[in-house]
Order: structure tokens, then sequence, then C-alpha cells
């Protein structure tokens, strides 16, 4: 059987992570007991995760020219992912600063770098994404490279899956692309000014859409069909 391709438009970035006993205050100094160096961005992750759920992926982003830089690309093409169209943006790559807590809680400050400059895609990049099955995107890049990636996948016939995080308003042309649409209960929120009691408010603006809620499962919903409940799946996290 053919694999599935998938084509990601979204960010990549360096997590630099610490962990603390208590987190500081504002001009406060504490120490911490460990320190580790994470590739992340949502588009990132959710690239290799389609490799290691068996597609085949093509990630579209922007790294900057530093030292973070090269790390992504390699950690990104290691795991799998074609890196071919991964634009290299003079300066820093986009990074999230994390502080984490003994008690689990965390402070997150994430400096977009080159993710901010990925704008205007390419006619390869286009390309692309009209060549895949699916494009899958997210809003840590602009919304305005978003949107035409989306057009350009619903001219080519390529489905559109849109998680909306982190949460904003999204542009009509945006929304009229995407045929599902991922979010959890604070972006639906924003979207709909409904919660997790009323998933298919989300109908009035795609098609159809999951609404995440954590260790509650989730909500799948479809304007051609009764919404299901999807419970969560116990696992051991890694």
């Amino acid at each position: 059987m053919r694999q599935t391709r998938i084509a990601v438009v979204g960010s990549a970035n360096m997590d630099l992570v610490g962990t603390a006993a208590v987190l500081p205050r504002p001009g406060e100094t504490v120490l911490g007991s460990e320190f580790v160096m994470l590739p992340g961005g949502k588009g990132a992750n959710q690239a290799v995760a389609a490799v290691r759920a068996g597609a085949s992926c093509v990630f579209l982003g922007a790294i900057g020219s530093d030292a973070f830089g090269v790390t992504l690309r390699a950690r990104i093409t290691a795991a799998g992912v074609d890196t071919t169209h991964l634009r290299v943006m003079y300066g820093p790559s986009g990074v999230a600063l994390v502080m984490v807590g003994g008690a689990g809680e965390n402070a997150i400050l994430v400096t977009p770098g080159a993710n901010e400059a990925f704008t205007a895609p390419t006619a390869d990049e286009l390309t692309a994404v009209r060549e895949a099955d699916v494009l899958v995107a997210q809003l840590e890049v602009p919304v305005e490279t978003v949107t035409e990636a989306a057009r350009a996948a619903r001219a080519g016939g390529t489905r559109v899956v849109l998680n909306a995080a982190p949460a904003r308003s999204l542009p009509a042309d945006l929304l009229a692309a995407t045929d599902l649409l991922v979010v959890n209960e604070p972006e639906a929120q924003a979207l709909t000014g409904r919660g997790r009691d009323e998933p298919a408010a989300l109908l009035d603006l795609v098609p159809r859409a999951v609404l995440t809620l954590g260790g509650d499962g989730a909500w799948y919903v479809d304007r051609d069909r009764p919404a299901v409940h999807v419970p969560a799946v116990p696992v051991d996290v890694v």
C-alpha cells in the first residue's frame, strides 16, 4: 500500500528546558537541577510524528543561520523527514525557554526567530503542498503563509488539517480551505465563544473538527454524521 504523503507547514524551535524545585519570581534567581536542549516547535513535532506513524513527510519551514539551526536540520532529517525545502534565514532560529518547577508547573517564553520570517511561499514549496495527500499546519508561523499554503492545497486536491494553535483569529479564506480543524478547549473558546459542552459550534466554521480535552479524550464532530466522543487512551508518557 502506498505511503500517505504529508506536507507540514510550520515552526521549528530549539527548546531550552531547565528544571528547579521552585520557579523564580520576577527579579529572583534560583538554582536549577537539570538542563536539556530538545528540538521542538509544533511544525517539526508534527512532521516527526507523521513519519513515526508511517507516512512520508516533507517539512516546509525556516531555521536560522545559527548553531541551533544546524542542529534542528540534522535532527529533523535524521528522523526521516524530507527537509529539501527547509529554508535557512540569516539570524536566530526559533527558541523556547522553558522553566519547569518541582510540582510540574512551567513558564515558557518563545521567541519566533526564523519562523516569523517564513513568508511568501515559493513555487517549489507550493508544488510540494499540492503533491501531498494531506497538508498539516498550525499557527507558529505567519498566518498569511498558512493561508497561502491552504489555498494551494485546496486547488491541488490536498486535504487540509489545521491545528489552530496558538489561539488567534483566523482569516475566512483559511477556514474555507480547511477540511479538519483541531483545537483544544481554550482555542475553541477563542474561535467560537463556546467550550467543551458545545463542540458542534466548530461546525459553523469548518465541515469537520476535533476538540481535544486532555485526559477527558476528544470530540469529533462532522456536519454529515453524529458527534463522537473518543476516550483518552492510557499511556506511559515518554
